[in-house]
């Protein structure tokens, strides 16, 4: 699953376009390395997205194309 797609479902972004220019402006980074919204994220993968002076830092424990609201959370853990 794409990385943009991915903060998406989870919810950590909530548009997708937010997710890309997110990605654009590198302040999103997987495993300690700048990523584009077009990296192909894995179970296990460390996401940290920097929001501001806050910087969220979540490990991906599940991929799935769709997710309701009370499921996403489900698919990540906070670091």
């Amino acid at each position: 699953m794409r990385l943009d797609k991915y903060l998406k479902v989870t919810r950590l972004i909530k548009r997708r376009s937010v997710a890309n220019d997110a990605c654009d402006g590198a302040r999103v980074s997987v495993n300690g390395k700048p990523a584009k919204a077009s990296y192909q994220v894995k179970l296990g993968d460390i996401i940290e997205i920097a929001f501001g002076q806050r910087t969220l830092k979540v490990e991906v424990l599940q991929l799935s194309e769709t997710a309701g609201k009370a499921d996403a959370p489900a698919m990540y853990r906070e670091c």
